[in-house]
C-alpha cells in the first residue's frame, strides 16, 4: 500500500502517522505546500516560503501531478487538499473582491479536478481535521461558554469564514472515506460519520519520561504559546505574578519560536507544562509533556467529552483550570506535595501510553485504509 499525506504538517500529526505506518510496512510519504518554524518532518516541500507568491503558485499547480501518481490512498491533513484555500472578500474593495471571486473560482475548480481524478482512477482519500480548518466562530459563541472565539481578533472568524468552512466540510464528506478530528469540539460541527482520533504523533518509544517533580528546589512551570491569545497566556502570566507577589517561589520557562526538538527538550526540563485556557481540550504540546511525564494544566469542556471513547475521560490525568480559576490551580499545584505531583506526573505518561499510542492508532488507520480499498475494489469492479 502506498499512502500520501497532504498538504501540511501541522501539528506534526501528518508527519507522525506516516512515520508509524512505516513500521507498519506501508509506503508512506508525506508533502506540504510550505515548512513552518517547527520543521516537522516531510518528504517534500512544494513551494519554500521564500519563493515569490507567483512561483508558489504555478509550483503548487505543477504538484497537482500526483494524481496520476501511485497512490492507493491519498490522506489530507488540516481539512484541506492541495487547493482548499479560499481567499477571503472581506475588508477588500471592489476590485479587489474581483479578483478574489475569480482566484476562489480557480481553487474550486481545481480541487474539483484533484478529487474527480482520485475518484476516478479509484484511490480513496481521507481528511483529518485539527482545529480551525472546522471550527466555527458563530457555533462557539453561541453553545460556548468559554472559547477561542471570545478571544481572537475582530475579522478571525467571520460569517464568510464560518459558511465557507460549512460547505467545505459537506463537499469532502460527500467524497471522503473517513473523516477523523483530533480535538473533540469539532465533533459538533463535522457530519456524523466523523470520528474523534487522538493525537497519536508523538513516538513515545523514542521519548523517556523525565520525572522532575522531586529533585527542582523551585517547581519549574513551562508554557508554550503558538498564539497568546488563543493560549491565554496573559491570564497565566499575570497567575504566576499574582502568585510570586504571595512569596511564592518558582521558575518559569516560556517558549516561544523555536524548532519542536528545542522545544521538546525545553519541557523535558520543567516540572509542569501550561497548556491552553480556552480550547477546551489539550495539544500537541500538551501530548509532548505528558509523555515527558509532566503534569499538564489546560481547561477542558465538559460538554465535549460524550465524543470521547468509552474510558478516556474518566482516565483524563489534566489538572483543569479556567479563565476564571487558573490563580487558584496553580497555587494548588504549589502546595502540592513533591510527592502527589510525581503520582500525577505517572499517570500523565500512562494515559499518553494508553491512549495516545502511536502504534494502535496508526493500525487504526491504515484498518480503513484497506476496508476503503476493498469497498472501491468493489465499487470499479461492478461499474465494469
Amino acid at each position: 500500500m502506498r499512502v500520501l499525506h497532504l498538504p501540511t504538517t501541522v501539528g506534526g500529526n501528518p508527519s507522525g502517522l506516516s512515520h508509524q505506518l512505516r513500521q507498519l510496512g506501508i509506503e508512506s510519504e508525506v508533502w506540504t505546500i510550505t515548512q513552518n518554524y517547527l520543521n516537522y518532518p516531510a518528504d517534500r516541500v512544494i513551494a519554500d516560503e521564500s519563493l515569490p507568491s507567483p512561483v508558489r503558485a504555478l509550483k503548487a499547480i505543477a504538484a497537482l501531478r500526483y494524481v496520476f501518481g501511485r497512490w492507493d490512498v491519498v490522506h489530507y491533513n488540516f481539512g484541506s487538499t492541495l487547493f482548499s484555500a479560499r481567499l477571503p472578500l472581506a475588508g477588500r474593495g471592489a476590485a479587489g473582491r474581483i479578483a478574489a471571486r475569480l482566484v476562489n473560482l480557480a481553487l474550486g475548480a481545481l480541487q474539483r479536478i484533484e478529487l474527480g481524478v482520485l475518484r476516478m482512477r479509484g484511490i480513496p482519500f481521507f481528511v483529518h481535521y485539527q482545529g480551525d480548518d472546522a471550527r466555527q466562530g458563530d457555533y462557539s459563541l453561541e453553545h460556548f461558554e468559554i472559547s477561542i472565539a471570545t478571544q481572537v481578533p475582530p475579522g478571525y472568524y467571520t460569517p464568510e469564514s464560518d459558511e465557507r468552512k460549512r460547505r467545505q466540510i459537506a463537499f469532502l464528506a460527500a467524497r471522503a472515506a473517513g473523516i477523523y478530528a483530533v480535538n473533540p469540539d469539532l465533533m459538533h460541527v463535522l457530519p456524523p460519520s466523523a470520528e474523534f482520533v487522538p493525537y497519536g504523533h508523538i513516538d513515545l518509544d523514542a521519548i523517556a519520561p523525565a520525572y522532575t517533580q522531586e529533585q527542582h528546589e523551585r517547581l519549574v512551570f513551562a508554557h508554550a504559546p503558538s498564539n497568546r491569545r488563543v493560549k491565554g497566556t496573559d491570564l497565566i502570566l499575570g497567575a504566576l505574578d499574582e502568585l510570586r507577589a504571595e512569596g511564592r517561589d518558582f521558575d518559569v520557562d516560556l517558549i516561544e519560536g523555536i524548532g519542536n526538538d528545542e522545544a521538546l527538550a525545553r519541557y523535558a526540563g520543567a516540572d509542569v507544562v501550561i497548556d491552553q485556557l480556552y480550547a477546551g481540550w489539550y495539544g500537541g504540546v500538551a501530548l509532548e509533556a505528558m509523555a515527558l511525564g509532566k503534569p499538564v494544566v489546560a481547561y477542558i469542556r465538559e460538554q465535549d467529552l460524550v465524543h470521547l471513547p468509552a474510558g478516556m475521560a474518566e482516565e483524563l490525568p489534566l489538572l483543569v483550570a479556567t479563565p476564571t480559576t487558573i490563580t487558584q490551580t496553580l497555587r494548588r499545584i504549589l502546595d502540592m506535595p513533591r510527592a502527589e505531583l510525581l503520582e500525577h506526573a505517572r499517570r500523565s505518561r500512562a494515559f499518553a501510553e494508553r491512549w495516545h499510542g502511536p502504534r494502535q492508532i496508526a493500525t487504526r488507520i491504515a484498518n480503513d485504509y484497506r476496508r476503503a480499498l476493498g469497498a472501491e475494489h468493489n465499487r470499479t469492479g461492478d461499474e465494469k
